[in-house]
């Protein structure tokens, strides 16, 4: 039987990249996403016995992950909070010319809505993957995610009816994981996890799976 030390490496390898690249992509300052690793496996250690086995110790350490994240966020919230004040107080929003129109409409969705389509886009989870890594169910996962995708396209119709966009905008490109990038997301028929590709994404779709 391994002992706790070697448990504990094993599963370090085999998840600590794609841990770094799920706070990567939520955090403006690279060595805040390296805290929030180091957290999350100070925890996974001090709870080596809870992490599941197998494939399912990603997710749950995603889990563990998002709860950190949310520690940080509040705290930063406490640092801004004055300039929050000052950005709420100004008459108009000003879109940056570099933000493709997806993050746009991204940013203006509610920030659980961001969250889960984010699992999906850029970390590929299925959906019972991210049930375990939100604490809920698979189906409320499933209904979530339909009205999500349908927010995100009511957002995307409302900038092309706006002209903050032309119609028919190419999806952003897939930079190699130091840039944001929208959910461009597909499903296989198989085992339901996401193919992300170059192609503009299809929102909206009732998931019949």
């Amino acid at each position: 039987m391994d002992s706790p030390e070697e448990l504990f490496t094993t599963l370090f390898e085999s998840t600590h990249q794609a841990l770094l690249a799920y706070a990567v992509r939520r955090v403006a300052d690279p060595a805040d996403a390296a805290d929030v690793v180091a957290e999350t496996f100070l925890v996974a250690w001090r709870r080596l016995d809870d992490v599941p086995p197998g494939d399912q110790a990603r997710p749950w350490l995603f889990g563990v992950a998002r709860r950190v994240l949310a520690n940080l966020y509040r705290g930063e919230r406490r640092r801004t909070a004055l300039a929050e004040r000052l950005r709420e107080s100004l008459s108009e929003v000003v879109v940056p010319p570099d933000l493709a129109p997806v993050e746009v409409a991204m940013a203006a969705l509610r920030p659980d809505d961001q969250e889960l389509l984010r699992l999906v886009a850029w970390e590929e989870l299925a959906r019972d993957e991210i049930a375990l890594v939100l604490g809920i169910p698979k189906a409320t996962v499933r209904v979530r995610l339909h009205r999500a995708r349908q927010r995100l396209a009511a957002q995307m119709a409302a900038l092309e009816r706006d002209g903050s966009v032309p119609p028919h905008v190419p999806a952003p490109r897939r930079a190699g994981d130091t840039q944001q990038r929208g959910p461009q997301v597909t499903r296989n028929g198989t085992d339901g996890h996401v193919v992300i590709g170059r192609a503009p994404a299809r929102l909206g779709v009732e998931e019949a799976r």
